[in-house]
């Protein structure tokens, strides 16, 4: 359990009175310090003169405390990168999607501006056919006014 590569010093002295053990260098959280304070089994546990104690077993239970609070803070920050990862995949989804329907409009665009510039084009050969045809009419029919005239 624990390691993690810290190479934080932490040093464990006896009071005075040997009844406490001072650990310096470590800071604990609320609950491990709750979690320290709950008498454990007597089963393990060894006695001086007023029961305090022994201090390999507060040691053992300050460094497993320290261990499963790495461990705590080790599973947050992974579950912090997976989420940011995940974030970072939606965002990546979201601009791939605008980006197809960006270009998806654009190429709508270009198809209505090609089909209006043909549409154009058509109208502007019909009215050629049409001033064409009015020409020749217009012949025509001086042509038959200058056949009618002698009659009239």
């Amino acid at each position: 359990m624990g390691g993690g590569g810290s190479t934080r010093r932490v040093t464990f002295e006896a009071d005075e009175n040997e009844n406490i053990t001072v650990v310096k260098g470590v800071r604990l959280s609320d609950s491990v310090i709750d979690r320290m304070k709950e008498p454990s089994s007597p089963r393990g546990r060894q006695h001086r003169g007023s029961g305090a104690v022994n201090d390999e077993e507060l040691k053992k239970r300050i460094a497993e405390e320290l261990a499963l609070e790495r461990a705590r803070r080790d599973s947050e920050a992974q579950k912090r990168r997976l989420f940011g990862r995940l974030l970072e995949r939606e965002r990546i989804s979201a601009n791939e999607q605008l980006t197809r329907a960006m270009l998806r409009e654009r190429a709508a665009t270009e198809e209505e501006r090609q089909k209006a510039q043909r549409f154009a084009r058509q109208l502007e050969e019909k009215e050629r056919e049409l001033k064409k045809h009015d020409a020749y009419y217009k012949e025509q029919l001086a042509r038959l006014e200058e056949r009618v005239k002698p009659f009239f």
